[in-house]
Parts: C-alpha cells; structure tokens; sequence
C-alpha cells in the first residue's frame, strides 16, 4: 500500500484509468463480435456497419495509446478481409473491370 500523499493519490488515479481502459477494450471486443456474429449469419449489411464502429473505437483508443496504434491497425484489416471475403468478391471484380476498361 502506498503511503506518501503522492503515491496514493497515484493509486487513485491508476484504479480509475484502468477501469476506463478495461471498458474501452471490452467495447471494441463487443463490437468485434458482432461483426463476427452479422458474419456467420449472412449479414454482410450489418457486418459493415458493425465494421465502422469497430474501426472508430479502435482509431479512438488507439489515440489515446488505450491499445497500441498497430494492433489498431490490425484488428481493422482482418475484421476488414473478412467483411470484403463475405462479401463475395464482387466488388473487387467490379473494380478490376472498371481499372481494365479505362485503361484500355
């Protein structure tokens, strides 16, 4: 136990950054499964607008150094792979046609 002023009041400080810091990566795990859930239902929809949360919690905590900038960062690419894989594809063939006509 501290017993200076200042390391009790350091204690204060550290109980209460650390039960902001469990909420904030308990939400990003909630989120994270919901996309995961709208996922194996079939929910593309859904999955991507889970997806915008989770990429918004994530940007936010990773600001705030709550979890480090690259696990952030990775989180968002493979919730993103799996969205764009559920997707089936169809767009990135879209995209791949619109790029071969404009340039030939």
């Amino acid at each position: 136990m501290p017993h200076s002023v200042s390391a009790k009041k350091r204690l204060r400080q550290n109980l209460r950054a650390r039960e902001r810091n469990r909420a904030i990566k308990s939400e990003i795990k909630s989120e994270m499964k919901k996309v995961l859930a709208s996922l194996t239902s079939g929910d593309v929809a859904a999955a991507r607008e889970h997806f915008k949360l989770v990429a918004r919690k994530a940007d936010r905590a990773a600001a705030k150094r709550t979890i480090h900038p690259n696990r952030a960062a990775r989180l968002k690419s493979r919730l993103s792979a799996r969205v764009k894989a559920a997707a089936g594809g169809a767009s990135t063939k879209a995209t791949k046609a619109a790029n071969t006509k404009s340039e030939g």
